[in-house]
């Protein structure tokens, strides 16, 4: 594995739930159910899926007080960190609260006078939760509209540490902030202006990146830049599609930038018609049938011996395509040939046996550290 060159901007740890976020934690990755929150067994079903496929922590929807009796109920049945996403009135903050939310999504501009702030505060204080401060460029404030004509990077920092101002006055610290637009430059702007103001975390995302293929582009470019620029402590890529998919991507743009892994690097070939087997076809096949493991793995599917030697030699289990057999290389070295037209299954064997050897390995150094 590849260690990334990246320095990460440093910034105040704070924790949401079992998960810290910030400071030397790993960059988390976060979605946001789509279901209707009151129908819990449905949205218990999909954090669940979300939990199968690695996800960190993630934000539900409450929008009324019925939802928010329905958290407390999804709270109970679920594992991972959920935020609890609140906007306008600070009585289900507080219900929230006391149901069991790890962090309150919320704008304290918009949640009321500064004494329901205090409450919303409070409240957060005595259960020791955190708050994401969450701002979005189509819905700035009207004299910040007025004000620039536009959104704009600058306000939206103005607009974040209005709301941050109210924190701070409040001696209350332990919140993050997003400063999220659909436009990819505009929000590298406004992370850029904003994380030379503030030491607090920071949660990166495109909002409104659009569908899968076309937001996966916007919120690759975008996240990608600002995480190179060692900027953001956890991140949500937000599609019309999924959740499980979001987290996906999200892991995968981590994943690039040797940030961090969740489960198999796979480094493969486009194909040409110098393949010896029909690379494309067991590449879906190998993703669907590993997409279970979490260990971190690079795992190299070349379909010729052109570039098939070298990639291999950097890979954790690499396969030269040749026909009848494929060479087999294991870090990154020579080791056996197996049968061309049993790759999926000779690969997927040979993955399962590594992560078997690895996990062993983990365990008993979790064993002996103690």
């Amino acid at each position: 594995m590849h260690h990334s060159p990246i320095v990460r901007r440093p910034t105040r740890k704070i924790r949401v739930g079992s998960v810290y976020v910030g400071g030397d934690a790993p960059i988390t990755v976060q979605t946001m159910t789509n279901t209707e929150t009151c129908d819990v067994a449905a949205t218990v079903a999909q954090i669940n899926r979300c939990v199968d496929v690695g996800v960190d922590i993630v934000r539900v929807s409450v929008p009324t007080m019925q939802a928010a009796e329905a958290f407390g109920q999804i709270r109970k049945q679920v594992n991972v960190p959920l935020v609890a996403d609140i906007h306008f009135d600070h009585r289900i903050a507080l219900a929230v609260a006391d149901y069991g939310a790890d962090c309150l999504r919320i704008n304290p501009g918009n949640i009321g006078n500064e004494d329901k702030i205090r409450e919303v505060v409070a409240a957060a204080r005595h259960h020791g939760i955190s708050m994401r401060i969450g701002v979005n460029a189509g819905s700035l404030e009207k004299d910040l509209q007025v004000k620039y004509g536009e959104p704009t990077g600058e306000a939206l920092l103005e607009s974040a540490m209005r709301h941050i101002d109210i924190l701070d006055r409040l001696n209350f610290h332990e919140f993050k902030v997003s400063v999220k637009a659909s436009n990819v430059f505009l929000t590298l702007d406004a992370y850029r202006l904003l994380s030379r103001q503030i030491d607090n975390p920071l949660h990166l995302g495109v909002t409104e990146a659009g569908v899968f293929r076309s937001g996966t582009v916007k919120s690759a470019i975008a996240l990608g830049g600002l995480l190179l620029d060692g900027i953001g402590d956890t991140l949500r890529v937000s599609l019309a599609a999924e959740p499980e998919d979001e987290v996906k991507i999200g892991f995968d743009i981590l994943k690039s930038l040797n940030i961090r892994s969740n489960g198999i690097n796979f480094i493969a070939c486009p194909s040409c018609s110098r393949q010896e087997f029909d690379v494309i076809r067991v590449m879906n096949a190998l993703e669907e049938r590993l997409e279970d493991i979490r260990t971190p793995m690079d795992v190299s599917v070349i379909g010729c011996k052109v570039n098939g030697p070298g990639e291999a030699k950097e890979a954790d289990i690499g396969v030269v395509g040749a026909s009848p057999r494929s060479l087999v290389y294991m870090n990154g070295e020579k080791s056996h040939l197996i049968d061309t037209n049993q790759l999926v299954n000779e690969i997927e064997a040979m993955v399962r046996a590594k992560v078997d050897v690895l996990e062993k390995a983990r365990e008993k150094e979790i064993i002996r550290a103690k």
